[in-house]
């Protein structure tokens, strides 16, 4: 995101305050909570106090992430760049946005992002409400006027019908960050095959996957940072694919600290095979050069050579392809 951009990202989350009313003239909106389909043993993700994850609220937010309004009928909604059959990510290194330009870096996958501290491969957004200002306004994507896209939506009787049911009130700026939010909060991945085997099934990998889950946990050295259940620390590490920096400084861009030139956010593996390209450029197209890349870094990257073998190599693409979800990730039915 550019520094208009920025500008306008703090205009607009500042100015959301005043599009709500005094909570006495509101009629109640719906309190029925979305039924969360969470994996065996995982927490309950985090939900702010004043956005409570409701039904209508869920599927308002549906609703909105598909609407190609939001970039004003230009043919961009939320979905142009995640789509669901990619595990909410995109098949191109850089999406397209509203005037035919490619955008900063690579459309990450949604799964699981509800578990996320910071939002984007740099951090640079705490909250998925906020998250949802970026591509509104960036002129890469869809270059919009949040004012002027409620304008548009609020001639839609569906929407509003939704809107009083979700948040008591007819759709403004304030019910557009909050929906879309909750609905991203339900894109949870934690069905694969891999979690059949954590929970007993000896049978949900065959061996290459078995050999692959080794190596994952073993000499490959990979769960160091892809650990826990959603398969990501969420912290920021320079794997060597940056360069020197000067075309995209990662994590530095947020904290101006050198030590963080080139770091981005460990992504979740989870879905992996489903989101191609990689990296955040997109700048690797397939697990094997990913893969291959971790086990022989080039010679001016902090990372060390791992001495698998062209097989092991193999063995661990096996297993990372045991990650794709089993069900699909929208759970809005």
């Amino acid at each position: 995101m550019n520094r208009r951009a920025s500008f306008a990202l703090l205009l607009a989350v500042t100015a959301l305050a005043a599009c709500t009313k005094d909570a006495h003239e509101l009629p109640e909106p719906d309190a029925v909570l979305f039924a969360l389909d969470l994996p065996p043993g995982w927490p309950q993700p985090p939900v702010p106090a004043d956005n409570p994850l409701t039904d209508a609220s869920v599927r308002l937010g549906k609703a909105l992430f598909f609407d190609e309004r939001l970039s004003l009928g230009r043919g961009v909604s939320c979905a142009s760049c995640h789509h669901p059959d990619l595990a909410f990510s995109d098949s191109v290194p850089l999406s397209v946005g509203v005037h035919g330009e490619t955008g900063f870096r690579n459309a990450p996958s949604l799964a699981n992002t509800a578990y996320h501290p910071l939002l984007f491969r740099d951090g640079g957004v705490p909250t998925l409400e906020q998250q949802i200002l970026v591509p509104l306004l960036d002129e890469k994507e869809m270059d919009s006027n949040p004012q002027q896209v409620i304008d548009v939506l609020q001639a839609d009787d569906q929407l509003n019908t939704l809107s009083m049911r979700a948040y008591g009130k007819p759709l403004d700026q304030l019910v557009l960050t909050q929906a879309i939010a909750n609905y991203e909060r339900t894109l949870i991945s934690g069905h694969s095959r891999y979690d059949r085997y954590l929970q007993g099934d000896a049978t949900a990998l065959n061996e290459a996957e078995t050999r692959g889950l080794q190596l994952f946990t073993g000499n490959a050295q990979c769960s160091t940072c892809h650990s826990g259940f959603d398969l990501s620390d969420h912290d920021f590490h320079d794997v060597g694919t940056a360069g020197d920096g000067s075309a995209d400084p990662g994590r530095e861009r947020i904290t101006f600290l050198a030590e963080d030139r080139g770091k981005f956010k460990t992504p979740t593996l989870r879905n992996i095979s489903r989101t191609a390209p990689y990296m955040h450029n997109g700048g690797m197209a397939t697990l094997e050069e990913v893969v291959h890349h971790f086990n022989a870094p080039p010679s001016d990257s902090p990372m060390q050579p791992l001495a698998l073998t062209a097989n092991e190599e193999q063995d661990l693409v096996a297993f990372l392809r045991a990650l794709d979800n089993e069900r699909p990730l929208d759970q809005v039915r």
